[in-house]
């Protein structure tokens, strides 16, 4: 596959003042960092600009402040990167004016600033021209390495992007390489894992699901919502009823497009939604009327695993049942570790996202054997929807 997108590999860093984009909206608990994990991510892509003599002046926002407000500030975030990649951050107070442009001409080839969160500033998320040009005054380049705000057409995501000349950062390309071989050009047979609560937020998901995979296992909440549509007695389970002419829409068109709808074929049932509940596994004909359904059950499990086996490809977003709750969490934690295991031997290739799959993923242990996991929520649905991402869109081969 061609790389439809600029990267690093096509530019010169050496004395370049080079805005990078990154994610740096990591959870803080009294002043102090409380999960790397995103500054790990974009730690290569900080290295190797400043290995290659680039200077990296790092973009960034925190959080939704309203103006100005010092407990949004990224002066603990830069230290705490300072911390993971070994190596000295300058900071900025300011992302634009005198003190950022003071602290850019005070680098040399290879050091390191960060600038104060670009929401500070409400010009930022209007992708106002005015501001666009004085962030890009700062730089020669801009390198976007912020997948996780790539659905957002905001100043610094993607209106430097039509000022100075664009590029991928490393993070942002292994997640669109990954993306990429999921589903814009994947290993056929794929299957779609589609998990979560309600049917509603994830309409435009399934229905585009249909037309790209062979086939998509329904599970969690939403899966109650197409049982009901089929006639199936839910009790008291979470089910959209409202919906029920939705989900036969997407079964037809499923039908259409010959991608096998799994949905469950029994399930786990409790009365009342708490963690170890009283529980028992039903057939579908049989769900008491007091009776919610928390989770897939043994012989839905079995079914999924076979899929699974079918597979070359599988795309995982959503959960496939209270996974929150003990022992409703057990249909997503076997699957995810069948689906680990198909990985470890090569005949799998996995990509997960979205905040509780990447939850449910570490609950199980296996998030590490994936071949991708994304823990950019929005940007991932959004992409897995078919939806143009503006920040990527701008990285685009001309």
């Amino acid at each position: 596959m061609t790389k439809s997108f600029r990267t690093l590999d096509d530019v010169n860093l050496k004395g370049k003042r080079v805005l990078l984009r990154v994610d740096l909206n990591v959870p803080m608990e009294g002043g102090r960092v409380t999960d790397a994990t995103r500054l790990e991510r974009v730690a290569p892509t900080i290295t190797e600009i400043s290995d290659k003599g680039g200077k990296v002046i790092l973009l960034a926002h925190f959080g939704r402040p309203k103006g100005r407000d010092p407990k949004e500030s990224l002066k603990p975030v830069a230290d705490a990167l300072s911390k993971v990649i070994k190596r000295p951050v300058a900071f900025a107070d300011d992302c634009i004016g005198e003190p950022a442009a003071k602290a850019v001409a005070a680098l040399n080839d290879g050091d390191i600033l960060c600038l104060e969160n670009t929401r500070f500033h409400k010009e930022e998320e209007k992708n106002d021209a005015g501001f666009v040009a004085e962030l890009a005054k700062l730089g020669d380049i801009w390198v976007n390495d912020a997948f996780s705000a790539a659905h957002r057409a905001h100043a610094s995501t993607e209106g430097l992007g039509h000022k100075l000349p664009a590029y991928a950062g490393r993070t942002m390309q292994a997640e669109l390489d990954a993306l990429g071989k999921a589903l814009e050009a994947p290993t056929k047979p794929v299957i779609a894992i589609i998990g979560g609560a309600k049917v509603s937020t994830k309409i435009d998901l399934l229905e585009n699901l249909v037309n790209k995979v062979d086939a998509l296992v329904i599970g969690g909440g939403m899966a109650n919502t197409f049982l009901h549509a089929q006639g199936v007695a839910v009790g008291k389970s979470l089910a959209e009823k409202d919906l029920a002419a939705t989900a036969l829409r997407i079964m037809e068109k499923a039908n259409a497009a010959n991608c096998a709808i799994i949905l469950p074929v029994d399930a786990v049932v409790a009365n009342q939604f708490a963690a170890n509940a009283p529980s028992h596994a039903y057939g579908l004909d049989a769900i008491p009327a007091d009776g919610m359904i928390l989770d897939v059950g043994p012989q839905s499990i079995a079914r999924i695993h076979a899929a699974i086996d079918d597979a070359a490809t599988l795309v995982w977003n959503g959960p496939l049942g209270a996974f929150e709750l003990t022992p409703f969490d057990r249909g997503t934690v076997v699957s995810a570790k069948h689906a680990a295991g198909r990985t470890r031997a090569k005949k799998l290739i996995s990509v997960a996202g979205g905040g509780d799959t990447v939850a449910a993923l570490n609950q199980a242990g296996v998030a590490g054997d994936f071949s991708y996991v994304s823990t950019a929520g929005g940007a991932f649905l959004e992409w897995m929807e078919g939806k143009p991402l503006p920040g990527v869109e701008v990285l685009k081969k001309g």
